[in-house]
């Protein structure tokens, strides 16, 4: 984020959760006032493709009877290096999938509530088949709607910048910085009339008459975006 605000010449840019060292993927980056709305992408489901190794030989359909047990609810607590309290924690797992297999080494794939450890779930697997296991690699590869087809690296960021600043071409710019409504495109909405925004903007409460329409989705206490 640090390397993209003096890119971009911006006087703030934000990351919506971090990427572990030797931990590569999406890692959507919001840019100026867009920051106000990283709440709404922070608890998105995550979904990364991992490579474990066994420290034993377990079969296939083993491995697979185990990667089921761990789908639902699951306890985790946070590893020792970690910036969170070591509390016990319930995550919940929305898919497992074994995608591959060569000798000990197992590619899987795993859809996971955010703020479960990729690593902490590769040992407690290990622990369940008997032989212990270890997160050898890992790639995240989509982070609520941001996928990693989505996804560009910083010198595809950089030149896009240099062709709208140096030649007023901002088309490959505009394909890669998405808006902040994409960013809420998940949210239930509520729209509301021109002449409110500025009241609503200053803590006034949104009354009835404000509104324009509003999607069918919303529940108490849950969080809305207002466009």
């Amino acid at each position: 984020a640090a390397w993209i605000k003096k890119m971009l010449n911006l006087d703030r840019a934000g990351h919506s959760g971090t990427l572990d060292p030797r931990v590569s993927g999406v890692l959507p980056i919001a840019l100026g006032e867009s920051t106000k709305a990283m709440p709404a992408i922070n608890n998105l489901d995550k979904e990364y493709i991992m490579v474990m190794k066994l420290h034993g030989d377990v079969d296939d359909g083993k491995l697979r009877a185990v990667l089921r047990e761990f789908t639902g609810a699951i306890y985790q607590r946070p590893p020792l290096r970690s910036a969170v309290k070591r509390q016990l924690r319930v995550k919940h797992v929305y898919e497992l999938e074994l995608l591959e297999r060569d000798g000990k080494y197992a590619l899987i794939r795993m859809n996971v509530e955010s703020g479960t450890y990729a690593r902490k779930l590769a040992y407690d697997i290990g622990e369940v088949l008997g032989v212990g296991a270890n997160m050898r690699e890992l790639r995240r590869i989509r982070v609520g709607c941001f996928t990693e087809k989505e996804a560009i690296t910083l010198q595809d960021l950089k030149d896009a910048y240099t062709l709208y600043r140096d030649y007023g071409i901002e088309d490959l710019l505009r394909t890669y910085v998405k808006s902040v409504e994409y960013m809420v495109g998940h949210l239930p909405k509520v729209w509301v009339r021109d002449s409110a925004v500025d009241a609503i903007c200053h803590g006034a409460a949104l009354a009835v008459p404000g509104i324009v329409k509003l999607t069918n989705n919303i529940k108490r206490k849950s969080l809305t975006a207002i466009m």
